[in-house]
């Protein structure tokens, strides 16, 4: 709900005056405090994916230059024939 002024959360009725203005501004800033907090571990959620993100593309090309390591050793290995 809209106050008089559009500022979110702030109905008409409470801004009269007196206690229930102090009420609302304190909801405010709760609520402003809270999703800064939210955005503050929104924020760190992503740096941590971000660095998983990283470890495994180093991880996956790891893996490949194993790979094509072995090929390339099986490839020139000599072929024993069976006695």
């Amino acid at each position: 709900i809209s106050g008089p002024n559009g500022d979110l959360g702030m109905p008409a009725e409470a801004s009269v005056g007196g206690k229930d203005d102090s009420f609302w501004e304190a909801k405010y800033v709760t609520t402003i405090s809270m999703l800064d907090q939210i955005n503050c571990c929104l924020n760190h959620l992503e740096e941590k994916k971000d660095h998983i993100h990283a470890r495994l593309q180093e991880l996956l090309q790891f893996n490949r230059q194993t790979c094509l390591e072995f090929q390339q050793q099986f490839r020139e290995a000599p072929i024993n024939p069976s006695p």
